[in-house]
């Protein structure tokens, strides 16, 4: 089905377990027109990285003709609702946004936690506090860090995107996340959240049983959670477009809303990452 995307297309480079320049040669072989990158150890540790080195990622990446969609700064644990680890934390998101910033992007991608239901929650108010941070931060420097859907639903979300002082606090909007844990429609969501996506995963799953988020979410742990997308009772990882994400209506909401950001690809289940990607791409692809 034809919808006239003109989106770019990105892949999660760390999805094929290589070292970064194999992981970004491998982007460009499948047809990937930019890359997010893991930015928290190794080869994209910020606080190892000097100016040269910033400089080289950037000459590489210009040399195979990839963007930087976003980086991603997820440091697990309850996200920022525990105000002992929040000062670690958040230098280290800042570091992470003064990387992408030197890379030629501005965005970062995240989990903060799951927003509490109840507004007046001692939680929401140490998450509000970190977040406002963030957000002026980012805003000051033309950046977001943009919270990933899927532990709470698009509505609570907005209502506490709408709480923050400054808009520098954005979503990665994944729709498979929606569908698998919470239950949320993506396509809504899109609409509902309009105002802040800024960047977005093609990814999709199916919903086995009602599922309480916090079995997910509660503490962040991707390894995890990869683990029940492949074989757990709750949900299932699946290809794109051989789940419950109606990705015509999905782009065609994105393109409604005038989303003109990327459509990375993210894939954490299976042991054939390379095939998997390359399908998804050219999955995409069939809606232009």
């Amino acid at each position: 089905m034809r919808l006239g995307l003109s989106n770019k297309i990105g892949v999660i480079a760390d999805s094929f377990g290589r070292d970064l320049r194999s992981n970004l040669r491998m982007a460009k072989e499948i047809g990937a027109e930019g890359v997010q990158l893991w930015a928290i150890q190794g080869e994209m540790d910020p606080a190892g990285l000097t100016a040269q080195d910033r400089k080289a990622i950037r000459t590489y990446l210009a040399e195979l003709k990839l963007e930087l969609s976003a980086l991603c700064a997820d440091y697990g644990g309850q996200g920022f609702k525990n105000p002992a680890e929040n000062g670690w934390k958040i230098s280290r998101s800042k570091q992470a946004l003064d990387l992408a910033l030197d890379l030629g992007c501005h965005i970062v991608t995240t989990h903060i936690g799951i927003v509490p239901e109840d507004p007046g929650a001692p939680e929401y108010a140490v998450l509000q506090e970190a977040c406002n941070e963030l957000a002026v931060y980012a805003s000051e420097r033309g950046g977001y860090f943009a919270i990933e859907t899927g532990p709470e639903p698009a509505a609570r979300l907005k209502s506490f995107l709408d709480s923050l002082d400054a808009k520098g606090v954005a979503v990665n909007f994944d729709p498979a996340n929606m569908v698998m844990v919470t239950g949320d429609d993506p396509v809504q969501g899109v609409y509902t959240l309009r105002d802040y996506i800024v960047h977005t995963h093609v990814k999709d799953g199916v919903r086995l049983r009602e599922i309480d988020p916090h079995e997910v979410y509660g503490v962040l742990d991707h390894e995890r959670i990869a683990v029940m997308g492949e074989g757990g009772a709750g949900f299932r990882e699946v290809p794109p477009g051989e789940g419950s994400v109606d990705f015509p209506a999905y782009f065609a909401a994105l393109q409604d809303i005038g989303y003109k950001g990327y459509l990375t690809v993210e894939r954490e289940v299976g042991n054939r990452p390379e095939e998997d990607i390359a399908a998804a791409v050219r999955f995409i692809r069939q809606f232009r």
